[in-house]
């Protein structure tokens, strides 16, 4: 927010430097800088304290508002760097942000394929966005390139939304019944599925920043907002209160009435005092646990049932083996961010024995 409200200080001084106005656009640019300091914003201040801008009498009187630039031998450069077109940005930084543009999905903007590991995701990740952060590039339209790595990353580590994603997609590849025009398409990619954290606030976890604190503060102060609105709200009537209440009171009959059908689980994946029977599935030998009267009361097939036994087991396994890696990998770059050689040398040897029992599941 303050990067934005400082290069609209410096849009308007520009504009008051093409009005005479020297005072004012000194002002404007002065308290740009204070937001967030900009090249352009210190070039155009520089200028202005070395005389670049002088006063010139007009035809009919002489005031603040005829002043003009002084014709000097840079007023080419000056002009260059008011509009702020040219030598911003290389050819490559613009075809960095013209690729993501082309992209169809979040593996494409990562340049990674869909069996990427976590691992592949954050290497691309990180050596992109030190290209496309807005800070290196001025490139038009680094910042929706920016926004769209950091979703790409933030959805794909994500075991359910990248599974959900991987299913259905992003909402804005769906076709819709409205028409819309090429230009409302561009950067769709980049606002399909919502994370939580913005752009920046990945960039810094990532690279060993603090979250800001900005944002915490904004939410926060959104949610006394509407604390407060609700507090000076009219009171309902109780016919009124009732309506509102009745999609609550729906689902807690719905709730109670399902609780008559549902019956007891066939088996359990941890013994107790129902399920106080083991056994082992025929092909993986997983230990599960059943009733005592399982053989009585069950009539469907054992095969799938096993079946079942070893796919919960193994996606609770893979569960597992994924925090243990993510809470790993944490570590290490932690390690690498301080330098610290005893925690790089603590964090390679965590054991993650979800993951190792997952890989003898799977050579056998």
């Amino acid at each position: 927010m303050n990067r934005e409200a400082a290069e609209d200080c410096v849009e308007r001084a520009v504009s008051y430097l093409s009005e005479g106005k020297i005072e004012k656009a000194e002002k404007l640019l002065t308290k740009s800088l204070s937001l967030h300091p900009t090249k352009r914003a210190e070039e155009l201040l520089e200028k202005i304290k070395c005389g670049a801008y002088t006063k010139r009498a007009s035809s009919g009187n002489t005031s603040d508002d005829g002043l003009r630039q002084r014709p000097t031998a840079s007023a080419s450069s000056t002009a260059k760097a008011e509009s702020g077109s040219e030598a911003d940005y290389t050819p490559e930084q613009l075809e960095a942000v013209k690729r993501i543009k082309k992209c169809k999905d979040y593996y494409e903007v990562l340049g990674v394929t869909k069996e990427a590991s976590d691992t592949d995701i954050k290497k691309a990740y990180k050596k992109m966005a030190l290209q496309l952060h807005p800070d290196k590039n001025k490139a038009p339209g680094s910042a929706e390139a920016f926004k769209a790595i950091g979703n790409a990353v933030a959805i794909l580590t994500d075991v359910e939304k990248r599974k959900s994603y991987d299913l259905y997609g992003s909402d804005e590849q769906h076709p819709t019944t409205t028409r819309r025009t090429r230009a409302q398409y561009e950067y769709a990619y980049s606002r399909g599925f919502e994370t939580e954290f913005t752009a920046e606030e990945l960039f810094n976890m990532f690279f060993g920043g603090n979250i800001p604190t900005q944002h915490v503060y904004m939410r926060q102060r959104r949610f006394h907002r509407a604390e407060h609105q609700q507090q000076y709200r009219e009171p309902q009537s109780g016919y009124a209160a009732f309506i509102n209440l009745l999609p609550i009171i729906l689902l807690i009959g719905l709730s109670m009435m399902s609780s008559f059908f549902i019956s007891d689980p066939i088996y359990s994946l941890t013994p107790s005092q129902k399920f106080s029977v083991a056994r082992k599935t025929n092909q993986l030998k997983i230990p599960y646990y059943v009733k005592e009267n399982f053989h009585s009361e069950y009539q469907g097939s054992v095969g799938r049932l096993e079946a079942s036994v070893e796919e919960e087991y193994l996606n609770n396994l893979k569960h597992s083996c994924y925090r243990e890696r993510n809470y790993k990998d944490t570590m290490l770059m932690k390690a690498r961010n301080f330098g610290d050689r005893d925690l790089y040398y603590k964090a390679q040897h965590i054991n993650t024995p979800s993951c190792d029992k997952l890989h003898s599941l799977h050579n056998n």
